[in-house]
């Protein structure tokens, strides 16, 4: 309740220059300036646009007072827009812009060095397209799919009810019925504000199996089967890691569980909740291939996929490998990028875990085509996919929709204040503190979902006609320019090219490095084919 104290303070000496106008008029000074202060906490309280003066009356003015003059500051004195903690000010503001339909233009050039290293952009026509349906879909589900998704291009990422307070779940779905996307749930599971907000739901199922588990933590293929049978319930992910803390499992302490928590994840009140690093109902890609094919057989004939961070590409391997033995092939994989990341993480796993998406997705998409099966799963990306050019450029690397997480909260008010994991966040986005989150005004903040979306789309559907195409899935490589050096220059499929279809399958020169992975992978197993070779050449190096 500290953060009220400034508030309360003005009333209370707004109070007192009251009663001091009865002795001296003197009083009528601090009375204009405290009962101002005063008048504007009441407003602050009472408005439901900013979260932050809602839960910060009066002081969170200073908050804005800073963002004002801090360009300025940052340009000459500390960093500059593009500057990255873990998204630049750049980036933070044109979601805000696009979230609150406001004008998202600027003037006098970018700001970006172009010439540095590292700076990329997308080639443009000379005979640019106007692109009038800028609802982009995209069908989810293979030929074991009896009920295929049509999906937006543009999906929210996997965020838990218990990371995300109850107001900020609502929002989302409420949002995201509104537009027209999909709303993954996280691994808590199908809370009743994902249902009573009404939009379509990407039901994720991790390691503890919340929602659909027994007492002791395992698979419960009955409770699955209720929950899938949801309307709202559009596709089903199966979680092997993600991309903030990879192989790591997680705790909730039962201080921290609330009964609407224990509903949701179907726990009980008063025991830590448990989320095992690895899945307890298989050990072995065939296993593995098992249970897709046990979801599948219980999802009413949804669309059945895992998402993953790349680590030993040798396992992803492994997994294909094993599509190919049973014939079960998931209708979709997404792959998520280790800078992605909404839940908190150990210093060292965020920062030294996992395959940044680039690598990744370009990795996951060959490897499919290298073995054939790339026409049959569709793809999907998570990790820092905020702008336009952020979607272009995952699809063009093999991408076919790509999910934010922290776009999405942005949008409803987070300001990253990096206070997610400490149940004090200032704007009631990722908290369970009842009071803290009704500065989540519910009407407004799904608005600016709605907006944020259906902005970022308009945005997209400008730089797929300004180069040339029809529909963002027409991205290539080839579309993508990356600056290697002040004069170099060089073309994304030179960084990026595309695997032949079927390579892996044919004996030839493994010219794009992929056949020596392929040749140690082996369905029955996630070790690698040639385990004594290792050993002996670990010994060796000894």
């Amino acid at each position: 309740m500290a953060r009220f104290t400034v508030f309360a303070g003005t009333v209370v000496f707004a109070i007192l220059s009251l009663f001091g106008l009865m002795f001296s008029w003197w009083f009528v000074f601090p009375l204009a300036i405290f009962g101002f202060l005063a008048a504007l906490g009441t407003y602050d309280v009472l408005q439901p646009r900013h979260s932050i003066l809602r839960n910060y009356p009066v002081i969170g003015h200073m908050r804005f007072l800073f963002e004002g003059i801090r360009p300025e500051i940052r340009q000459y004195l500390i960093e500059n827009d593009q500057d990255e903690e873990p998204f630049s000010r750049d980036k933070r503001s044109i979601v805000y812009q696009r979230a609150k339909g406001v004008e998202d233009k600027r003037p006098f050039g970018t700001r970006m060095r172009v010439y540095d290293s590292g700076y990329e952009w997308l080639t443009h026509s000379v005979v640019p397209k106007k692109i009038a349906n800028e609802d982009f879909r995209v069908t989810i589900g293979g030929p074991e799919c009896k009920k295929p998704y049509e999906a937006s291009i543009y999906n929210i990422s996997a965020m838990s009810f218990g990371s995300l307070s109850a107001n900020a779940i609502l929002a989302l779905n409420i949002g995201a019925k509104k537009g027209g996307f999909a709303h993954d749930t996280g691994e808590g599971g199908v809370s009743r504000y994902h249902r009573e907000g009404g939009g379509d739901l990407i039901y994720e199922v991790g390691s503890g199996y919340f929602g659909c588990r027994t007492d002791s933590g395992r698979f419960d293929v009955d409770k699955f089967r209720k929950q899938a049978g949801h309307p709202q319930v559009k596709m089903i992910e199966l979680k092997l890691s993600q991309g903030a803390k990879p192989g790591h499992g997680g705790v909730l302490p039962a201080s921290k569980i609330t009964p609407e928590i224990a509903e949701a994840r179907d726990i009980p009140m008063g025991q830590d909740c448990l989320s095992p690093a690895s899945h307890p109902e298989f050990t072995t890609p065939i296993e593995m291939m098992q249970f897709i094919k046990k979801l599948r057989d219980n999802a009413h004939g949804k669309p059945v996929g895992f998402k993953l961070c790349i680590g030993h590409r040798r396992e992803f391997m492994c997994i294909i490998k094993a599509m190919l033995e049973t014939k079960i092939v998931p209708d979709f994989i997404v792959v998520d990028g280790k800078e992605g990341g909404t839940g908190a993480a150990p210093l060292e796993f965020a920062n030294h875990m996992g395959m940044p998406l680039v690598e990744g997705l370009t990795f996951a998409h060959n490897a499919l085509r290298g073995a054939g099966l790339r026409s049959q799963v569709k793809l999907g990306a998570s990790g820092k996919l905020v702008t336009s050019f952020d979607i272009a450029k995952a699809l063009a690397l093999g991408a076919d929709w790509a999910n934010s997480a922290r776009g999405f909260m942005f949008a409803i008010g987070c300001i990253q204040a990096q206070a997610c994991h400490t149940n004090e966040c200032p704007v009631g986005v990722a908290t369970q503190d009842p009071l803290r989150q009704r500065a989540v005004d519910v009407t407004r903040k799904s608005e600016r979902v709605y907006r944020f979306h259906r902005n970022t789309m308009h945005a997209l559907a400008e730089m797929t006609g300004a180069a040339g195409l029809d529909h963002p899935g027409e991205f290539l490589p080839h579309h993508l320019i990356t600056r290697e050096s002040d004069r170099d220059m060089v073309t994304g499929d030179e960084i990026y090219p595309y695997l032949p279809e079927g390579f892996l399958l044919r004996e030839e020169e493994d010219e794009f490095g992929y056949l020596m992975r392929w040749r140690r992978s082996r369905a029955s197993s996630f070790e690698p084919f040639d385990l004594p070779l290792i050993e002996a050449g670990l010994e060796q190096r000894a």
